[in-house]
């Protein structure tokens, strides 16, 4: 009886260590590769402004990446590298849409007032998905404001989640 009881705590002790070794950081872990951000299944129509920052975003990233060389940055080398797939991928497929001159209904690249139901106004610039922040006045031609309202007029309402927004300008 004495010796089963000696086993089980035996493999029990054996168990709790390799658990507990799964869990710690070697000095020489290594930072090859990151997984790829996701790429958007939509068109990847920018602006020209959002093609110079692509090109921008490139060019500060390849510097980037030479200093991590030059001091044998594993962990940067390994995200610089992934940002740099992403963004050389977002270039190679990036399609330039100029900003439409007197639009009379929403177009990618338009600026558009709104006003909500509450009465607040908002306006925004319809732009591509990576340049969209909202916070600066853009917004992605696939959130669900730019779907509701591209091909719209002014006057016209539309229906964004349970709302509704009135188009007041197009510029």
């Amino acid at each position: 009886m004495e010796r089963s009881v000696l086993i089980i705590a035996t493999a029990t002790f054996d168990m709790e260590m390799l658990v507990s070794r799964a869990f710690v950081k070697d000095a020489d872990e290594t930072f090859d590769e990151l997984p790829d951000r996701p790429i958007s299944q939509h068109r990847n129509i920018v602006t020209p402004e959002g093609l110079a920052a692509i090109e921008a975003a490139l060019t500060r990233l390849r510097q980037e990446r030479a200093h991590a060389q030059a001091t044998n940055d594993r962990a940067s080398l390994a995200t610089l590298s992934r940002e740099l797939r992403y963004w050389t991928s977002r270039r190679g497929t990036a399609q330039v849409v100029a900003r439409p001159i007197n639009p009379t209904k929403v177009e990618f690249g338009c600026s558009i007032s709104i006003l909500r139901a509450d009465g607040c106004e908002q306006t925004y610039r319809i732009v591509g998905e990576d340049e969209a922040d909202p916070a600066r006045g853009t917004i992605s031609y696939v959130s669900p404001v730019a779907r509701a309202l591209l091909g719209k007029q002014v006057g016209e309402v539309v229906r964004v989640g349970k709302s509704d927004i009135e188009l007041v300008a197009i510029v």
